[in-house]
């Protein structure tokens, strides 16, 4: 318990910079309208490339040994990489109803 509470001591403005970031992060998406939630979210999801980056990054760092480390790294990879991938498929999809039919 003094381990965390020590933590929690020497990191308190980084609690509160998270804390007030995800304030702003509700209020910003609580002002957004339906019609933008898809396009929003399917920016969002692309932009998750960034854990399929760091899982590789904590994979190429991890001992071969160490199989829990490694096989949560894989799991990252493949979620992030369907994540993006939906994220693309949702925005093509939009940008499909923009296009005139022929």
């Amino acid at each position: 318990m003094n381990e965390i509470l020590t933590f929690l001591g020497e990191n308190m403005q980084m609690i509160y910079i998270i804390i007030l970031s995800i304030f702003v992060g509700v209020e910003v998406i609580g002002k957004v309208p339906a019609v933008l939630h898809t396009p929003l979210m399917s920016g969002a999801n692309a932009i998750h490339g960034v854990v399929i980056v760091g899982a590789i990054i904590v994979m190429l760092n991890t001992p071969a040994d160490n199989i829990l480390a490694l096989a949560l790294g894989f799991v990252a990879v493949v979620l992030g990489t369907l994540n993006v991938v939906g994220g693309f498929a949702v925005t093509d999809r939009m940008l499909e109803m923009f296009k005139k039919k022929k």
